[in-house]
């Protein structure tokens, strides 16, 4: 005898069949794609400015372009901000007017942080009200004082352009030559002090 199934008993077999069918089938494909999606590399956007760092070469200070001074300007000051602010320096508010002053005498803009660093540890060690982290003009019982961190960054700047860079004085070791001698003749710590903490911004 046939037993005879009711017609919801075959309707709900056939929609089970038909949404195995199509849910299986449509699973896989989402699996995969999500799976190729997940395991693809992730593309960062493309920057419209392409920084590279300014850098001290063996040779010469590097002077970039003004196209480079203008759309590099706030990067610059960031990496300049990011490093005084990692030794706590009073330096730091001045990023901006660092590398706004580099650029007027075409210097590195890394360059008077590195000095800095190398004669007062970014100003902590300075004789009282003299604004000098450069150890500038400081020399027996001599002291050269400014009257702000603008000043001395303006005047230091300005020496080491006419002084020292348009005297063919470019690298650190031939700067250390005439700014401090006697590093000269113990072997060059200033100018390895100074070409460290440049590589330290880049």
């Amino acid at each position: 005898m046939r037993v005879r199934f009711p017609l919801a008993a075959h309707m709900n077999r056939l929609l089970w069949l038909v949404s195995f069918l199509v849910g299986v089938p449509s699973t896989l494909v989402a699996s995969v794609l999500l799976f190729l999606t997940l395991s693809s590399p992730v593309v960062a956007p493309i920057s419209p400015i392409a920084y590279k760092p300014l850098v001290l070469g063996a040779n010469s200070l590097s002077t970039p372009s003004l196209s480079t001074f203008i759309s590099l300007g706030d990067a610059r000051a960031q990496i300049l901000e990011n490093y005084l602010a990692r030794y706590n320096s009073p330096l730091k508010q001045f990023s901006r007017y660092l590398v706004a002053t580099a650029d007027k005498y075409s210097l590195d803009f890394r360059l008077l942080v590195a000095i800095a660093q190398q004669e007062s540890n970014l100003c902590k060690r300075i004789p009282p009200q003299s604004y000098n982290c450069w150890g500038f003009g400081i020399y027996g019982d001599k002291v050269t004082r400014f009257d702000s961190y603008e000043q001395a960054i303006e005047i230091v700047s300005k020496t080491l352009k006419e002084k020292y860079v348009d005297k063919g004085l470019n690298t650190p070791e031939e700067i250390m030559a005439k700014y401090t001698p006697p590093s000269v003749e113990i072997g060059g710590p200033w100018a390895r002090g100074v070409n460290q903490f440049l590589a330290e911004m880049e």
